[in-house]
């Protein structure tokens, strides 16, 4: 049996670490999707299974646990893979929102005047509101309603002083889809195996000012989590909203001095300048 000696310096690293108060610093895994977005022939296409990571992120803390969206979710969706394929914004909104224009910060002003007005079989008419979700809570989707058969829709506003090559990795149960910027970065028909397990680490680009990401889960049965975060450099650089807002009114404050800052809906044309920083 081969032996391995310690040396006495990792020992005394180590030993710091746990009891000199360093700080832990979670180092993101793999990148295991470059080069999105998806093209259009990729846009409901489910990563091959054997390309997961099974990362372990619970040593996370910087989970994204406010977002803005319709006060409750879509339901009795027949299950999600009946429900993915459709755009259950453009559904409740007669086309004048869609899942991808939400992504934007054009879609994000409509939903002042607009709400999403689905069957009431499917949850009725639904304002827009800021919510919470426990990022520990197998279950933060539910949101008081139906805990089978529905579709969660979540929106966050990413004012970045500069150009980033980020990484974003979520966390689902079950159907994943992730708009950025008018374009779609993340489709996964799978669940990810728990709440803090992350299957896939996405590159994308952050663009200077303002980026807008819609996050949208179709739950079948069982557990029912949405959870995302970004790597360390992305979250101490940007600024993520909402942030104190709890409601419309006070989220449409809080980036009232970041609106006027449109990104390029299409971010194809600048990836590779934005990859090149």
């Amino acid at each position: 049996m081969k032996k391995y000696i310690i040396h006495p310096i990792l020992i005394i690293g180590i030993t710091l670490l746990f009891f000199c108060g360093i700080p832990y610093v979670y180092a993101i895994g793999e990148v295991n999707i470059k080069d999105g977005p998806l093209k259009n022939n990729e846009l409901l296409v489910t990563p091959p299974d054997g390309d997961h990571l099974n990362e372990d992120h619970s040593g996370v803390n910087t989970w994204i646990t406010k977002w803005y969206g319709p006060d409750g979710n879509y339901t009795n969706n027949s299950g999600f893979n009946t429900s993915g394929p459709i755009d259950l914004m453009s559904k409740g909104t007669n086309g004048s929102i869609t899942d991808v224009s939400l992504s934007t910060m054009n879609g994000i002003l409509k939903t002042k005047r607009i709400d999403v007005d689905w069957d009431d079989a499917n949850g009725g008419t639904r304002g827009w509101t800021v919510f919470d979700i426990n990022h520990a809570d197998a279950n933060n989707m539910v949101r008081g309603g139906p805990a089978d058969n529905f579709d969660m829709y979540g929106v966050i506003v990413i004012d970045s002083p500069k150009q980033l090559t980020s990484v974003m990795s979520p966390s689902h149960d079950d159907f994943a889809q992730i708009w950025l910027n008018g374009e779609k970065w993340y489709n996964n028909s799978r669940w990810t195996g728990g709440v803090h397990n992350v299957d896939f680490n996405i590159e994308v680009p952050i663009q200077k000012g303002t980026n807008v990401l819609v996050y949208r889960c179709g739950e079948g049965g069982g557990s029912a989590y949405l959870n995302l975060h970004f790597d360390d450099e992305t979250h101490d650089t940007v600024k993520i909203y909402p942030d104190k807002a709890t409601d419309q009114a006070t989220f449409f404050n809080e980036i009232d001095d970041i609106l006027s800052v449109e990104p390029i809906n299409k971010l194809t044309t600048t990836w590779s300048d934005i990859k090149r920083h």
